[in-house]
This record gives structure tokens, C-alpha cells and sequence, in this order.
């Protein structure tokens, strides 16, 4: 199994005849993505990429099952395509964009979740189920079907970590990029939940990086309610005191989110954590037995 996504997934891509969203559509849809429908407002009717393009999400959403959309728009329209999939009921919605003002993003997070739907970024690569589904930039060919959730705020970290479990013959139920933003629609909790919960995950990697209490908060989570082995790394160990690094959210404040207080906290809860990220595989095997 997976979570989220699956083969059976629709996906309906917003700002699909833009630069961006037109390569990651093409991308996607190689890659064995079900790509049902593009949206652009006053580009109803045409084709890009293969696929119908509507003038609006509540459009497309009558003319096909909708289980996903992700979204390629500037910054500056992002919480507006946001809400659009929202109001349309869409269940899950992918951000991709990045820079998106965090009170924009702080409103748009209290809607998504007051309709009871699913949001994932923005600033993210989105998610991939090898095998069956990617909805995003992850590139599949790295990637391999197996039983071990990864999560990480960081994208390109990402593709290192999973990389070196595929290398090492461990493949991935589910792949979950939640951004790294300081205000991101879905937190390590969110995703620990689901593969806690998800039959053929044996186990997961979390992956975080300085600034924010989410990797505290996580640590505390799987150690009252995580049956499953899981191991963590954590970027910017040797990044010099009171230097803003990498994503918006990798900033230290008030003495804390520091690197050493997220490894002590995985570390009081059980989970081993990588100094390195090709160290993950042997982690996990010993973990798993």
C-alpha cells in the first residue's frame, strides 16, 4: 500500500499552461501519473500536455473525478489556488510554490483544515508512492516500491536520503515532502499518524533541518505513539551560530529549534539519528531486524 496517493489517483494540475506547471505535468504524466485535467483562468477549452484545460477547479470537478491538485502558480497567486481546490472540495492539495507570504499562508491553513480537506507544501516537492503515483518535482527514477515512509521538510535532502535506500535495497511506500516553510498545510504528526497506520509501511525516515520545534514535536509524538522503527537526520548541524540558513523556516529563535535540541529530543524518544545520510539504511535494517 501507500499513503495518499495511489495508481488509482486523479490529479488535476493548476497553472498547467505555465512554464513550470507544463513541464512537471509532462513529467508526471511519464512518469504514470493519471493527470485528468489542467486549470487556467481564461484558458478553458484548450489542450496542454494532453489533457483538458478549465477555466476553474469547480470546472474541472464536473467533468471528472477529482482526488488531487497540485498547484504551479506564482507566489503571489498561490493562496487564491489554494482556496479554489478547497472550495471545490478537492481532498488533497499540493503546493508546490515557493515564497508564498507566511499571514497569506497562515489564513489559507486554517481554511484548508476548516473544510476538513488536505494540504501538502507550499515550498515542497510534493509526494511520490513508487510504482503507482508522483504528484510533484520528485524525480521516480531514484525512487523504488517497497515498504519505508520517508518525511522531510527538505526536498533535495530528500532525493539524497531515498537514493541511498534504494541503493541499499530498501524501497518506499511513501515519499512525503512537507516543505520548509515556517507555516507548511501538513507537519511530521500528520504523516506520522498515516504510516503508523498504513499496513505495508515497516518503517520511516525523518528527515529535518534547523529552525522550528516541528522535529521536537515529532520526537515526542513517536514516542507515545509509534510502534513502528524509525530513524532520523537532521541538516544544518554545522551551520555557524545566528547564520539564517537554507528555508524560510530554518531560523533559531529564542534558543530554540537548534540542531542539538532536535538530535537530543529523536534521541530521548528512541530514534537513532544519521550523522550522515548514507548511515539511514544500516539505521533502519537495525531496527527492523
Amino acid at each position: 500500500m501507500s499513503i495518499l496517493i495511489d495508481q488509482k489517483t486523479n490529479v488535476i494540475v493548476q497553472g498547467i499552461t505555465g512554464r513550470d506547471g507544463g513541464f512537471h505535468a509532462r513529467t508526471m504524466i511519464g512518469d504514470g501519473t493519471k493527470i485528468v485535467a489542467g486549470v487556467t483562468p481564461g484558458k478553458g477549452g484548450q489542450q496542454a500536455e494532453g489533457v483538458p484545460v478549465y477555466n476553474s477547479v469547480s470546472d474541472a470537478m464536473k467533468e471528472h473525478r477529482v482526488d488531487a491538485s497540485v498547484i504551479f502558480v506564482p507566489a503571489k497567486f498561490a493562496t487564491a489556488a489554494i482556496r479554489e481546490a478547497a472550495d471545490a472540495g478537492v481532498p488533497l492539495i499540493i503546493a508546490i510554490t515557493e515564497g508564498v507570504p507566511e499571514l497569506e499562508m497562515l489564513e489559507a491553513y486554517h481554511y484548508v483544515r476548516g473544510k476538513g480537506l488536505r494540504l501538502i507544501g507550499p515550498n515542497c516537492p510534493g509526494l511520490i508512492s513508487p510504482g503507482k503515483s508522483k504528484i510533484g518535482i520528485m524525480p521516480w527514477r531514484i525512487h523504488k516500491e517497497g515498504n519505508i515512509g520517508v518525511i522531510s521538510r527538505s526536498g533535495t535532502l530528500t532525493y539524497e536520503v531515498v537514493y541511498n535506500l534504494t541503493t541499499n535495497d530498501m524501497g518506499q511506500s511513501t515519499c512525503v515532502g512537507i516543505g520548509g516553510d515556517p507555516i507548511v498545510g501538513s507537519n511530521f504528526i500528520d504523516m506520522l499518524e498515516l504510516f503508523e497506520k498504513d499496513p505495508d509501511t515497516a518503517g520511516v525516515v525523518v528527515i529535518g533541518e534547523i529552525g522550528g520545534e516541528d522535529e521536537e514535536a515529532a520526537a515526542d509524538y513517536i514516542k507515545q505513539h509509534m510502534s513502528k522503527p524509525v530513524v532520523a537526520f537532521i541538516s544544518g548541524r554545522t551551520a555557524p551560530p545566528g547564520k539564517r540558513m537554507g528555508h524560510a523556516g530554518a531560523i533559531i529563535s529564542g534558543g530554540k529549534g537548534t540542531p542539538a535540541a532536535k538530535v537530543q529530543a529523536f534521541e530521548d524518544a528512541g530514534v537513532p539519528v544519521a550523522d550522515k545520510p548514507d548511515e539511514i539504511p544500516g539505521l533502519l535494517k537495525a531496527r527492523l531486524g
